[in-house]
């Protein structure tokens, strides 16, 4: 149910904080220290991200991609927390079945060898029902677990890939590059209006 919670997409990409803050980013609303206090501000793992960027803000585009590979890193370890408990019930509750259809099997042997029950088929099926239980159990806590793994894990991937999609778009604003371009192209068209003058 935590992760369930917690794997929204609203709750980790809130499109609102995202549209907004990549459209005053695109329009030059925002200087670095008024984004990186959105985004703290806003706390979600996307936010997070973008923070990582913006602490690099007018550093070339590689830099800014190291940050935001750093923040990332961070972000996917937040959203992946818990998935290995079910990936231990996955694992470790079909060898505690197994355990215990062992244990219980031993213990049908020792009936038989101290009752002499080789031709009583009664007490031989209750043993082995018994010890079948066990191996239904661990079946009955893995099959679920792995499902619930694998479901998780793919959406923390389709989560991981959109942030890094969205934080590309950053980069692509507030690289040195860009920014230089920006200066350029501004520079240009004032150009004509004073020479006009």
């Amino acid at each position: 149910l935590e992760r369930t919670v917690s794997l929204r997409r609203r709750r980790v990409i809130p499109k609102p904080f995202v549209t907004r803050f990549l459209q005053q980013l695109r329009e030059g609303e925002l200087d670095r220290e008024q984004a990186l206090a959105l985004c703290e501000e806003n706390g979600s793992p996307v936010a997070n991200v973008f923070a990582g960027a913006v602490r690099k803000w007018g550093r070339p585009s590689v830099e800014i991609e190291q940050g935001v590979i750093d923040s990332g890193e961070r972000a996917t370890n937040g959203l992946r927390r818990y998935l290995r408990v079910f990936y231990a019930l996955a694992t470790v509750g079909p060898l505690l079945g197994l355990m215990g259809t062992v244990l219980g099997m031993i213990q049908t042997f020792n009936v038989i060898a101290a009752a002499d029950a080789l031709g009583r088929a009664g007490l031989l099926a209750g043993g082995i029902a018994k010890a079948l239980l066990n191996t239904a159990g661990g079946l009955a806590v893995a099959i679920p677990a792995s499902m619930l793994y694998v479901y998780f894990v793919s959406r923390v991937d389709r989560l991981v890939i959109e942030i890094d999609k969205l934080a590309q778009e950053v980069v692509n604003v507030i690289s040195a590059e860009e920014l230089q371009e920006r200066k350029s192209a501004a520079g240009k068209s004032r150009r004509p209006t004073s020479a006009a003058a």
